[in-house]
């Protein structure tokens, strides 16, 4: 009898550890969701600043997903939008502060 009571009572630990993970799995999949997203918007942003209608905004904004793949973090984002936006008076701090909003709005709406 005692040995069932171990036996459940690991499995019930085994349990809540799946369930753990599979939520952190989750967690950080909606996360990587809500940061593709937040890229496309910035790039739409961009692409309107820098002039950019319809076909070639919407692939200036997935350009701006792309970049985000160079390496872990977003600062290669930052670069990129903030290179292409030299010729307007849109700063480094006006990209991660719009990235910041974006974000928040994304993920706003994702729980909504």
């Amino acid at each position: 009898m005692i040995v069932q009571k171990e036996d459940m009572t690991m499995s019930t630990f085994e349990e809540r550890g799946e369930s753990l993970e599979a939520k952190a799995a989750y967690d950080q999949e909606v996360q990587f969701k809500n940061i593709a997203r937040r890229n496309y918007r910035l790039g739409l942003w961009a692409a309107e600043l820098l002039g950019k209608e319809g076909a070639e905004a919407e692939e200036y904004a997935h350009l701006v997903i792309k970049s985000d793949f160079e390496e872990p973090g977003e600062e290669d984002v930052v670069r990129k939008v903030t290179a292409d936006l030299e010729s307007t008076d849109t700063s480094e701090s006006d990209v991660r502060s719009k990235m910041e909003s974006l974000l928040a709005e994304v993920t706003e709406e994702n729980q909504g």
